[in-house]
């Protein structure tokens, strides 16, 4: 499963160590281990990454360096909140607190593993378990997400229904289709960090 690290992209990584019990169950070398034992990789992946979270991405780590330069296309004032929702490892907390060193950096993860494991790498912010899309968006000046094409919609509608005129939502890769972002910052791997500025809603 170690070759699944050597994927390309994220999903590439997942089908790749995904195939590898199933290539060994075709081989018939797993013919001899008995059914319960599939039960342990299976409980790992939930409890990591629960059910009721299938619905978000999975893990997409922001890369290091990704948002170098963020800071000058996108100021913020000194204490201004921040908050990265679905921060899994914390990789983009890391990126964020390096551009907006005096922000006050704030994430929120599903998963208890991974919200752990955020705390302890990101001592800096405020780390905390809850659901994303049922936490209140209002008290931020920047929401950043790295979700999927799907969930975009549904963070353009949470975010207009409760972010402050004049509050940014950013979204890595995957723009909103209904609506013209105000900013397109161009990270350092190429790829897109779409910038959505809220405004006032006649």
């Amino acid at each position: 499963m170690a070759f699944a690290f050597a994927g390309s992209t994220p999903w590439r990584r997942i089908f790749i160590g995904a195939g590898f019990p199933l290539s060994l169950a075709a081989s018939g070398i797993a013919a001899g281990v008995p059914a319960w034992a599939w039960l342990g990789p299976l409980a790992a992946l939930l409890l990591v990454y629960p059910i009721n979270a299938w619905r978000d991405a999975p893990v997409f780590p922001t890369r290091k360096g990704v948002l170098r330069g963020l800071a000058a296309q996108l100021p913020l004032l000194d204490g201004a909140p921040v908050l990265d929702a679905g921060c899994g490892l914390g990789d983009a907390l890391l990126e964020l607190r390096r551009e907006f060193p005096r922000a006050r950096l704030s994430g929120i993860e599903w998963s208890w593993p991974l919200r752990l494991a955020c705390g302890l790498r990101c001592r800096f912010a405020t780390i905390r378990r809850a659901d994303m899309w049922s936490a209140d968006w209002s008290a931020f000046d920047l929401v950043y997400l790295f979700q999927r094409p799907e969930s975009m919609q549904h963070a353009a509608d949470k975010a207009g229904r409760e972010m402050r005129a004049g509050s940014w939502l950013a979204s890595l890769e995957f723009e909103i289709a209904s609506a013209r972002p105000t900013k397109v910052f161009t990270c350092a791997d190429g790829r897109p960090l779409w910038l959505y500025r809220l405004r006032l809603v006649s």
